[in-house]
Formats: structure tokens, C-alpha cells, sequence
């Protein structure tokens, strides 16, 4: 088959949201020809559901993919209007930055960052078909059957495949935001032989902020203590005039109006067919399943300071506008409020992942890779670091390099993929802090010195980038070292300041490391017996040193874990392995490891279904078939 192409790339992106955008800047930031086509040009990085960056787990997927390269975080630091950070009262493993963002202006500061950017040309333009030849991506065409060239094409689409929304007894053909929905692409992944899910998910409310009576209601306000999502986000940067979300609820005369027209409820009269999300329900699905419960918290979240648009996070659902009207003023603070956009559902297509590799390429077609909520995810953080992930390695699948897989050890983005290629999903996916087994090592101050030396060699940390993080770690390095070896004696004089102070008099000289590791001994307390260091360190390597310094025992136990699982890591299994030709394993195994063919030892240990006696039988037979190899 001959192919004409008006226009060469290297890479070719679909969909310009919050995984498509992450996908084309790290392609063309590392040196690809890339085009990013979209449906809608003012939909590039638009929030159509919650206006907010960041949250448990979430937040620290931004840090991650700001340490390794990518716009996220930076674009987020420039466009917010509160920062927060979340369980401050909990250890470091689970705190995590929130910010409420602009949302008009995130996705103008974001699309001007994608039309500055070298190597890198936005279109918009409808992609009917991805061109296929031999099980290799030749390119793609358009609606208007423009046919681009291409080595690598990524599909980030979002909820835009045979997107249709859902409101009462409303159904029609819709991508987010009564955008166009992808009709003919949608059929083309089929064609092409993908296995295809069908999901679900939903949006609020929103109301008119001057009809709000914020008396009625609990200010949450943003956080005066700088912080960032960026590494290169600087202090003095610091917004200190935030505005604040404001808390309220529902309540049993909320709760009776929802369950008097459940038959009036997509969800319960069977026009929703797709599977919603468990971790972000609608309003009438969390009455349904929490009937012990009196009462839900709504948070209301202003959606820029340039519009009176307020969001109502909590209540998302599909239920007729009538219902939601009457929902809304039966909450306090609502009374009087006025409907500026009612809440819908849409149900779209999702490529089921158990069909890709670690880098995000599906195992059917080379050249092909899959992002964001395509791979049936929620969120725009977990959307943007697959498509951070799928781009850097549609590049280096270009440019002949090394694929670029995270492990479950490296970061929140690794745990998410693999449990994404792994075990698949039967529902919208949500990243959670429980899904992570090596949390304390995966925190949101430790993002840069685990991952920027990667994005580094990978060719995406530029610079700038690079010496911030290199003056920090020396930073870091530096005065590890000085604690380490600076001694506080058990002399009169240190005792009675260390009683004075409510603590325990030493007995032993004892290193200013392992005083601080002592309950309620911060890092200011400690340098108030040793000095102060040379030069002034930042809060967050002060952060860094504690927390590292503080919890070494637990973190080392974690280091342990990682080495054993690397080295099942490091056995790989043949792709060309028969299955059926391993005796002794177990029916539910087998099946499971012909559906996702895992790549290592270590991922085949992971699936669900899988025992350790199925893991053990597979060694064997491998060792068996590499001995048998080596003699003939």
C-alpha cells in the first residue's frame, strides 16, 4: 500500500488535553518534528471537570512530572489562585499540594506555552484514522483526508471517543463540554483490533458566586507558608492574596429529594451504560450506597478570579435540571443560588490498558501509544504523566534510544502505569496513596532527587532545571555530612539546656543526626547547638533533611524491598513464550499471563489471580529452557 503524505513528522499527537499537551512538549522538547492535532484549539488544557491541581497521591504525580521535564507543575505555579497543602497533621508519605486553579486562564498560559515551543506545530483538525501498515503506525488521517506521516502516533482523546452526555432522560453525541465528539477514530481502534472498554464519568453544578450566602458556609483559605508545585517556582513568587473554597453540606431533606426521583436518575433507569468511577461518585449513587450517612461535604471552589462561575465539588450528577435546582436550594448556603451550567455524565470509549507495555506502546501495533483517560484514568494529573511518559518514549522510540520505563519504586506515575499494563481496570482509575507499597519513598519532597538525574539523560531537563536541582542536592549532601559528624557532648551546659527545653538530658555524646531523629527535635533546634550551616538552606531541603533523617530506618526497610523486586525485574520473559506448554501451573494463571503476556518476573508476580507457587513453576520452567539453550 502507497501512501501520499502532504506533511512528515516524527511524532503525531490526538488530542490536545492534559495528557496530549504533556506528550507533544516532551516529544519536541527532546527533538522530534511533532504535531499536535485537536479537535478545538480553546479546548487545549481545559479543566471541564474539577478546577484544581493536585490532592492526595495527585500532587505528588505533578511534582514528578515537573522533576522529570514536563509543564504541569510550572503552568499550575503561574495560574493559581490558592495553594494548600493536604495532611500537614499526617507523616510525609501522604502530604500533598492542592492548588484551586484559574481555569482560564491555566489552559491560555498553557496554549501559549505549546505555540512557543520548538519543533512542535498545534492544528486543529479531526484525525479519522491512525494508517497502519504491517502492525507499524505509518501516520494518520484527517477528516478533510490530509494524510500526515509519522514514526510515532499518541492517543490521548480523553473522553472525546464516541463521547455522548447524559442529562435526565437527555442523550446525545458529545465530547466534554458539548465539544465535538471523535466518532470515526473511535471506530478506527476497534477496527485496528484494540480491545475496547466503555466508561463513565461526571460533573457538578455550577453556581453564581454573588447568589451564594457564604455566612451559611465555612471558609477553607489557602495557605500563607510558600509552596510549589515547580522546583523553579521561586518564594517571593508566593501569592499571599489567595481565595478561599468555602465547605458545606447536604442534608436529609437534600438526600429525600434525590430519592424521590431516582427513577428520574440515568444511573438507576438504565440510560447509563458505561461504569462510573468508585472513588468520585455521583450525588445520588453516594445516597444510595451511604444511606447510613446524614450529611456530604460540598466544597465551593471559585473557578478564576475573572468570572462568577463557582464549582460544587461533591455533587456531581446526571439528574434532570429541575432535580438539580431544587438539590442545590435545599443545601445551606444555596438557598437562593443560582444555576449557571447544570451537571451532566458522559459516557466514552477507553482502550482496556492490560493491551499495552510499560512505556504506554500498545503490544498490538508498533509506533502506537495510548495516554490519559484513553486509558480508562481519572484526573488530570494521572491523564498528564502517561502522556509525559508516552511522549518521552514515542521520542526515543524515534530517535532509535532506549525505552523509558518507571518502576513502582521510582514514582507514583510507575505505580500507576503498572497497575494500568498489569491489572487493568473495570473502572475509571483514581491513583490513591494505599496503591503505592514504597509510599515513604515516593514523597512530594524527594520528587527531583529521585527522577531529575533520569529526565536529565533522557535528553528533557534542560538547563536551568538541572542546576536547580544540582545546588539543592548539594545543598542537601552538605549538610547530611555536617550533621553527621557534628557531636553534641553530655556537658553541663548542653543538659541544662536540652531540660530547659522539656527534653531528655543526654548521656552520651551522641551526633546532631541522631538528636534530631528524637521525638519533637526539629532541624532549627538541632543547629541552635551546633550552628547554623555555612549558607542559608531552603525550607524544603530543611523538609528533605528531616524527613530523610527522621524516618532512615523505615526508609532503608523500603531500599531493601525495592532491591529484592528489582531483581525479579531484571529476569525478563521471552515474548514469544507458549503459555500452554508450562505444565503444573494453574488454570487462572494461565489465563491471566496469556491475556497480559507480562514483559519481567517481577510483573508477572503482580497480576491478580497469580500465586506464588504459579511464580516459582514459571522460574523453573525458564531456568530449564535457558540451561536447554545454552547447550545446544
Amino acid at each position: 500500500m502507497t501512501q501520499e503524505f502532504v506533511e512528515d513528522y516524527d511524532v503525531i499527537v490526538i488530542g490536545a488535553g492534559h495528557a496530549g499537551v504533556e506528550a507533544a512538549l516532551a516529544s519536541s522538547r527532546m527533538g522530534c518534528k511533532t504535531l499536535l492535532a485537536t479537535i478545538n484549539l480553546e479546548m487545549l488544557a481545559f479543566m471541564p471537570c474539577n478546577p484544581s491541581i493536585g490532592g492526595s497521591a495527585k500532587g505528588i504525580v505533578v511534582r514528578e512530572i515537573d522533576a522529570l521535564g514536563g509543564e504541569m507543575g510550572k503552568n499550575i505555579d503561574k495560574t493559581y489562585i490558592q495553594m494548600r497543602m493536604l495532611n500537614t497533621g499526617k507523616g510525609p508519605a501522604v502530604r500533598a499540594l492542592r492548588a484551586q486553579a484559574d481555569k482560564a486562564l491555566y489552559a491560555r498560559t498553557m496554549k501559549h506555552t505549546v505555540e512557543q515551543q520548538e519543533n512542535l506545530t498545534l492544528r486543529q483538525t479531526m484525525i479519522e484514522e491512525i494508517l497502519v501498515e504491517d502492525g507499524k503506525v505509518l501516520g494518520v488521517r484527517t477528516a478533510t483526508n490530509q494524510k500526515f506521516s509519522a514514526e510515532s502516533v499518541i492517543v490521548t482523546t480523553g473522553t472525546a471517543l464516541r463521547g455522548e452526555i447524559i442529562l435526565g432522560d437527555l442523550k446525545y453525541s458529545s465530547g466534554p463540554n458539548n465539544s465535538l465528539p471523535s466518532i470515526g477514530l473511535a471506530d478506527n481502534l476497534r477496527e485496528l483490533g484494540l480491545e475496547i472498554g466503555r466508561f463513565k464519568t461526571g460533573t457538578p453544578p455550577r453556581v453564581k458566586a454573588s447568589s451564594i450566602d457564604y455566612a451559611e458556609t465555612e471558609i477553607q483559605p489557602g495557605d500563607k507558608k510558600a509552596n510549589h508545585f515547580s522546583f523553579l517556582s521561586d518564594d517571593a513568587d508566593y501569592l499571599q492574596e489567595q481565595i478561599p473554597c468555602w465547605l458545606t453540606y447536604t442534608n436529609p431533606k437534600s438526600h429525600d429529594i434525590i430519592h424521590k426521583n431516582l427513577h428520574r436518575a440515568p444511573m438507576f433507569s438504565g440510560i447509563v451504560k458505561g461504569v462510573g468511577p468508585r472513588y468520585c461518585p455521583s450525588i445520588e449513587d453516594k445516597i444510595v450506597r451511604f444511606a447510613d450517612k446524614e450529611r456530604h461535604q460540598l466544597f465551593l471552589e471559585p473557578e478564576g478570579r475573572e468570572t462568577e462561575e463557582v464549582y460544587v465539588q461533591g455533587l456531581s450528577t446526571s439528574l434532570p435540571e429541575d432535580v438539580q435546582k431544587e438539590l442545590l436550594h435545599s443545601i445551606k448556603g444555596l438557598e437562593k443560588a443560582e444555576l449557571m451550567r447544570t451537571g451532566y455524565a458522559i459516557e466514552y470509549d477507553v482502550v482496556l490498558p492490560h493491551q499495552l507495555r510499560a512505556t504506554l506502546e500498545t503490544k498490538l501495533v508498533s509506533g502506537l501509544f495510548t495516554a490519559g483517560q484513553t486509558n480508562g484514568t481519572s484526573g488530570y494529573e494521572e491523564a498528564a504523566g502517561q502522556g509525559l511518559i508516552a511522549g518521552i518514549n514515542a521520542a526515543l522510540k524515534v530517535q532509535g534510544q532506549p525505552e523509558f520505563i518507571l518502576k513502582r519504586s521510582d514514582a507514583y506515575i510507575g505505580v500507576m502505569i503498572d497497575d494500568l499494563v498489569t491489572k487493568g481496570t473495570a473502572e475509571p482509575y483514581r491513583l490513591l496513596t494505599s496503591r503505592a507499597e514504597y509510599r515513604l519513598i515516593l514523597r512530594h519532597d524527594n520528587a527531583d532527587m529521585r527522577l531529575t538525574e533520569l529526565g536529565r539523560k533522557i535528553g528533557l531537563v534542560d538547563d536551568e532545571r538541572y542546576y536547580v536541582y544540582k545546588r539543592r542536592k548539594e545543598q542537601f549532601d552538605k549538610e547530611l555530612t555536617r550533621l553527621s559528624s557534628s557531636k553534641l557532648k553530655p556537658v553541663t551546659e548542653t543538659n541544662e539546656r536540652i531540660a530547659e527545653l522539656g527534653f531528655k538530658p543526654l548521656t552520651d555524646a551522641l551526633t546532631a543526626k541522631d538528636f534530631m531523629r528524637r521525638p519533637g527535635i526539629n532541624y532549627d533546634l538541632v543547629t541552635s547547638f551546633i550552628g547554623a550551616a555555612d549558607e542559608s538552606l531552603d525550607d524544603n531541603v530543611i523538609e528533605l533533611l528531616e524527613t530523610e533523617i527522621k524516618y532512615e530506618g523505615y526508609i532503608n526497610k523500603a531500599l531493601d524491598q525495592v532491591a529484592k523486586m528489582k531483581r525479579l525485574e531484571g529476569k525478563p520473559i521471552p515474548k514469544n513464550i507458549d503459555w500452554d506448554a508450562i505444565d503444573s501451573i494453574a488454570t487462572e494463571a494461565r489465563q491471566k499471563f496469556k491475556k497480559i503476556n507480562p514483559e519481567t518476573i517481577g510483573q508477572a508476580s503482580r497480576i491478580s489471580g497469580v500465586n506464588p507457587s504459579d511464580i516459582s513453576i514459571l522460574m523453573v520452567y525458564l531456568e530449564g529452557k535457558q540451561k536447554a539453550g545454552s547447550k545446544s
